[in-house]
């Protein structure tokens, strides 16, 4: 009986010094990765799982230990897997997605993140669901699963956010006028800070006008320097067009009649 005692303290003691040893590898492993504080704050639903399987195993060598038949429990304990397993599909396949989230990691608590039309900040990844703050303000729960077989666009990787915007002019602007756009355009957005120029062109020949394209980069990925961005060079845009006489087109039709 004394034996019986020792063995299962001696379980109890090995499946806490195992549990110990792999939370503190797992901890030091995350760590020395990028951002690694703020992956360790989510080992606690894989340590949950770790320690419910230490535990099993602890549990089957003290009821071995004791004189149980351990070969029909883990029988018993199989074949109720099995129909655990088939009624909880999709359980079992957000999980193993966690895990997949967790060392890929596609994206991060505070990530700014778009998963089809759906746009906002991660808050909050689980072991079934990932819930993330809309732009609207509401919260949006996403399961695991539909993430990982989603195709999902990460704002925080983007170094820089390449801008395509147009405009259109009228068919009755001279052609020497309509030659000036580009650099003027080219002017306006060169002066802008953090701003790399590509290219501005007249692109096509529209219904009711003569249409520009305009591309340039923004040397960070902050939203809102962006928008200041682009609303400054609008006005800028703008102002210059009516200096030079330059009129914006908008969706007319003309009617020539003869006789």
């Amino acid at each position: 009986m004394d034996w019986q005692r020792l063995g299962s303290r001696f379980a109890f003691y090995a499946v806490r010094m195992l549990s110990s040893f792999v939370q503190l590898s797992l901890e030091s492993f995350i760590r020395s990765k990028e951002d690694g504080e703020e992956k360790v704050k989510q080992l606690g639903g894989i340590m949950l799982i770790v320690n419910a399987m230490l535990w099993s195993i602890g549990l089957l060598f003290i009821f071995n230990n004791f004189g149980y038949d351990v070969t029909a429990i883990v029988a018993g304990l199989g074949i109720g897997g099995i129909a655990i397993a088939l009624a909880a599909q999709n359980i079992l396949g957000d999980l193993f997605n966690y895990f997949v989230i967790f060392f890929d990691r596609p994206f991060e608590v505070g990530d700014f993140i778009t998963v089809d039309d759906k746009k906002g900040t991660v808050e909050y990844i689980g072991l079934k669901t990932t819930r993330v703050k809309s732009i609207t303000g509401e919260q949006l729960i996403f399961s695991n699963s539909d993430l990982t077989n989603s195709r999902i666009h990460n704002f925080k990787r983007m170094d820089r956010r390449r801008i395509v915007f147009a405009f259109g002019v009228i068919y009755q602007t001279p052609p020497h006028l309509l030659e000036k756009i580009p650099s003027l355009v080219k002017s306006i957005v060169e002066a802008q800070p953090t701003v790399t120029f590509d290219r501005a062109h007249l692109q096509k020949f529209a219904p009711s006008s003569l249409d520009y394209e305009v591309v340039y980069f923004v040397e960070n990925s902050e939203y809102n320097q962006y928008m200041d961005i682009q609303q400054t060079i609008n006005m800028q845009i703008f102002k210059t067009c009516a200096a030079e006489g330059i009129q914006f087109a908008y969706p007319t039709q003309t009617v020539f009649l003869s006789k």
